[in-house]
């Protein structure tokens, strides 16, 4: 199944393609011109464009520089109605942009389509560990749990609250959320912790002209942007308090009023929401009103820390490292003691940190060559052992709190075993055999 962009202001033409393109089983949405377009393309990624040539506000040709920008890797179709366009087409735009000329016809929309469709089949081959709703990877417990949710909330059009630690991927499950849905219409994301008190109203319900100063034009609010899609409010606990009622009534009403304005707009959206603060400060810290709250999380999802799905460190790692080596011609490949090293470190910024820490390594490492060169630490001024990982519950047995020590004394080192069996007050003799004995740590 292919992720379609249309973008054509001729609406006929797009209603026809878009039946097409659903009944050949793909997903596929519609734009009438390039800002839209450019909207659309800043949250969201599609195999497959076609552009017609000449829009509103702009050629096509704009879109394509546009895309290049962003690295994507779409494959284009231009759609034209002149035939003698097509040539002129061909010497301006490389080889992933195919021609039709219109009145198109079923045939013509499918052959372009499974053009892609194979191309992607043949890469996916290579493609490494699954991408769960293209973009969540891992394969541990945890993470089956999330996908499990992930597709029963998909069937719905409940509001989803997201909680997790900072660097969990929140956006990421909230892009999981909206391809899963199969919705006709964009996912928009707006950071609620980044906008002023002033500017929050019309960021979220959009601005009349003349409605305060700096008003030149009117301005269309996420809300509307995300009609018939997904709206994902990130950090929605930093919102002010005294505009929280507003976003209640938006949510209750699923209508808005632009800043300015009197006319009331109806609006279509699930809402995906996000915090990194868990229930306990949820309800403690009172910054969230409680109907607020249940409106938002009708279907709250707890996002695990990486150090709690630690079989899926190693995956991620590939990953991060391939996608650098596409990107840079490279071909570096990690040795299996260093993936136990990222296994066996807590990583208290999560995927986020991780990511990061591939990343340095790369730049550390000779490109000619095929060795990564990890650094001798991954602590950073944030780095905290985490007090989940030290926390001792009635019923472990001594075996277990002994483990759960050594494996948070040899996360803290970085899997230096002198050292931790220097901070445990035992011999390094005495480590190797309780760590034998565990029989899940290697030498």
């Amino acid at each position: 199944m292919l992720n379609v962009l249309l973008v054509d202001d001729d609406i006929e033409f797009t209603d026809v393609a878009s039946q097409i393109i659903e009944f050949l089983g793909h997903t596929v949405s519609s734009v009438a011109n390039l800002q839209e377009a450019r909207n659309l393309l800043e949250f969201n990624q599609f195999d497959h464009i076609f552009l017609d040539f000449m829009l509103p506000d702009g050629s096509g040709l704009h879109l394509i520089d546009h895309l290049k920008k962003l690295d994507s890797k779409a494959y284009i179709t231009m759609i034209t109605g002149h035939p003698s366009v097509k040539g002129m087409l061909a010497g301006l735009c490389g080889p992933k942009v195919d021609y039709l000329v219109k009145p198109l016809q079923r045939e013509d929309l499918e052959s372009a389509l499974n053009r892609k469709a194979k191309q992607k089949k043949n890469l996916s081959k290579d493609a490494g560990p699954t991408r769960h709703f293209g973009c969540l990877i891992g394969e541990s417990e945890s993470m089956r749990n999330l996908y499990t949710m992930i597709e029963r909330v998909s069937q719905t059009s409940a509001n989803v609250l997201l909680m997790g630690e900072s660097g969990v991927g929140k956006e990421v499950v909230a892009q999981a959320i909206h391809t899963a849905s199969k919705v006709q219409g964009p996912l928009v994301a707006t950071n609620c912790g980044a906008l002023s008190k002033e500017l929050i109203g019309s960021e979220l319900f959009g601005h009349e002209k003349g409605s305060f100063t700096g008003a030149v034009g009117r301005k269309t609010g996420v809300f509307e942007r995300a009609e018939n899609g997904t709206l994902f409010l990130d950090e929605v606990t930093e919102m002010p308090l005294d505009m929280q009622p507003n976003l209640l009534r938006a949510l209750e009403t699923k209508k808005v009023i632009r800043v300015g304005g009197t006319n009331e707009i109806s609006v279509n959206c699930r809402v995906v929401s996000a915090t990194n603060r868990n229930m306990t400060e949820l309800a403690e810290s009172k910054v969230l009103r409680e109907d607020l709250y249940f409106r938002l999380a009708v279907f709250p999802i707890d996002i695990p820390p990486l150090r709690e799905r630690a079989a899926d460190i190693p995956l991620l790692a590939e990953v991060f490292l391939s996608e650098l080596n596409e990107e840079y011609g490279a071909k570096l490949v990690w040795q299996q003691a260093q993936l136990q090293r990222l296994a066996n470190y807590d990583w208290p910024g999560n995927v986020r940190e991780l990511r990061h820490a591939v990343h340095r390594a790369f730049i550390m490492s000779d490109v000619q060559g095929s060795d990564v060169a990890l650094p001798d630490s991954f602590q950073s001024p944030f780095a905290k052992v985490s007090k989940q990982t030290n926390s001792i519950s009635a019923g472990q047995t001594i075996e277990d709190v002994e483990k759960q020590l050594i494996t948070a004394t040899l996360a803290k080192v970085d899997g230096n075993k002198t050292l931790a069996a220097e901070m445990l007050g035992i011999s390094t003799k005495t480590l190797y055999n309780r760590l034998h004995a565990y029989g899940d740590f290697n030498d």
